[in-house]
């Protein structure tokens, strides 16, 4: 049976753990609010560059380019983003059961990936899975060169047949307590990506409310110096950049919420066990008091008699 000193060993130990996960919470949450930021700084972005592209697309009679080039999916190339450190509750083992359950339906097809993320890496390395590429400590500090590193690996790969398609498996940043696993299709390019509300020649573009700075729908027109085939021709290769750089910071967005709310949690839980084993031990102390005190009054009433 526990001791006293059992028990206030364990207790020291809990709340020791107990200030590590606080910490790291805080942690967490000051790198969070840094990843916030990015993302919802890169979303508008990506939305302008590809309202930018579908315009050039409508001004060309046949949009030609490398990366929209569609051929039979016999080569598939995927980016699995994980983090490079755990305690963050499910979120690395939700992205790789999801690569792995892509890979199954995939599984008659020659399959390469590109592990970002330290976690994905080894497991990937450990199921004996054909790595293209790696690429580490990129959640930490999410920086556009890094993502234009990435970009320019698939482009490259793509172009040169060595994949069909490219597809992207990670976590979307909703809020912090809610991640959306999605599986994007990067390349090639949807034509209905390109095609969706697009600016026919010579007719302005309408803006979407929720865009437009008074509320009010607004109409934008582009207008070209550069021939529009060289416009769209180098807008392309800056939509996947674009793609992927926010792809990296939703999910790293995604792995600080994770990381938060399971430190968040882990502290609560460490409370819970702190106040369960105070009770035990105050348990063990009355009874130990009890019992001496018997023992006092029992001796008192024997000298008595």
């Amino acid at each position: 049976m526990p001791t006293l000193l059992d028990y206030r060993r364990r207790i020291r130990s809990v709340k020791s753990t107990q200030q590590i996960t606080r910490a790291m919470k805080f942690v967490a949450a000051a790198k969070l609010r840094r990843a916030q930021e990015g993302v919802f700084a890169a979303r508008p972005y990506a939305r302008e560059i590809l309202r930018v592209l579908r315009s050039a697309a409508a001004r060309m009679e046949s949009a030609a380019h490398p990366l929209l080039e569609r051929r039979p999916e016999e080569r598939v190339l995927v980016l699995v983003l994980t983090g490079d450190r755990s305690l963050c509750g499910a979120f690395n083992t939700n992205v790789l059961r999801r690569a792995a359950s892509f890979y199954q339906e995939h599984s008659s097809k020659s399959i390469q990936s590109i592990a970002i993320g330290k976690k994905g890496r080894d497991t990937l390395r450990k199921r004996g899975r054909t790595l293209a590429a790696e690429y580490l400590n990129v959640s930490a500090n999410v920086e556009f060169s890094i993502a234009k590193e990435i970009a320019d690996k698939i482009a490259e790969m793509y172009a040169a047949r060595e994949a069909d398609a490219v597809y992207a498996v990670y976590n979307e940043f909703k809020n912090v307590l809610v991640q959306n696993l999605r599986i994007e299709k990067l390349l090639p390019i949807d034509p209905a990506v390109l095609g969706g509300r697009a600016a026919e020649p010579g007719r302005a573009e309408s803006l979407p409310r929720d865009l437009a700075p008074s509320g009010k729908a607004l109409l934008v027109d582009y207008i070209y110096e550069e021939p529009v085939a060289e416009i769209f021709g180098g807008l392309v290769p800056r939509y996947l950049e674009a793609e992927v750089f926010r792809i990296l910071l939703e999910s790293a967005a995604a792995e600080h919420a994770a990381r938060m709310t399971a430190m968040d949690s882990a502290t609560r839980n460490a409370s819970e066990l702190i106040d369960k084993l105070t009770l035990d031990m105050n348990k063990i102390r009355q009874a130990s008091i009890t019992k001496e005190l018997i023992e006092i009054v029992s001796g008192a009433a024997s000298a008595a008699s």
